[in-house]
């Protein structure tokens, strides 16, 4: 029996506008209002925000840093974990959740939405990547980590997330050719 408990990377831009780090900071206290664990990148941006709306709602958050100074780590942050890793670290961060929301971001931010399905993490997007068909989108912050919970703990049960819906929608030509061309299960067949 497991006694961890259950966390939610919070992935997205190092540099974001303010009211991409409002979502975030929403996002953040989110997770902690429902006892979950904080996961994110360390850093400025949607990672500070996310952990500062954590800490506000008394969550623990910890960073996973590319470097290998811990004191690069954001005010927001209670355990930073440097790993000397550069962007490879963004395999850990989604690694170590049980699932993922995903902001506006950049080429790390895609990434990490990238591994976590390669990992079988539920990802859940915020307000952002609605071109990637194969992954969940919410437009609040509370529907998104409430949703990418409920992914997690079907997931964890065994259960096809399908019960709860399938993001997935049918296939167009785009879709499969984009499927074809990146080898991720963008629709259903």
């Amino acid at each position: 029996m497991s006694i961890a408990r259950k966390s939610v990377a919070v992935v997205g831009a190092g540099e974001a506008s303010a009211p991409v780090c409002d979502i975030a900071y929403a996002a953040g206290q989110a997770v902690a209002q429902r006892g979950a664990v904080l996961i994110c990148g360390g850093r400025g941006g949607v990672m500070a925000a996310a952990a500062q709306g954590a800490r506000s709602a008394g969550g623990l958050t910890i960073g996973i840093l590319p470097g290998y100074d811990r004191s690069e780590a954001n005010a927001e942050i209670e355990i930073a974990i440097a790993t000397g890793m550069g962007q490879a670290r963004n395999a850990v961060v989604v690694a170590s959740a049980d699932a993922v929301v995903a902001l506006e971001g950049e080429g790390g931010t895609l990434s990490e939405i990238g591994l976590a399905i390669k990992l079988g993490r539920p990802v859940v997007a915020l307000r952002a990547w609605q071109q990637l068909e194969m992954i969940s989108h919410e437009s609040d912050p509370v529907a998104a980590v409430d949703l990418a919970l409920d992914l997690a703990e079907l997931r964890r049960l065994g259960r096809n997330s399908d019960v709860i819906r399938d993001p997935r929608p049918q296939c167009t030509a785009r879709s499969q050719w984009l499927m074809f061309i990146s080898g991720f299960p963008l629709c259903a067949n």
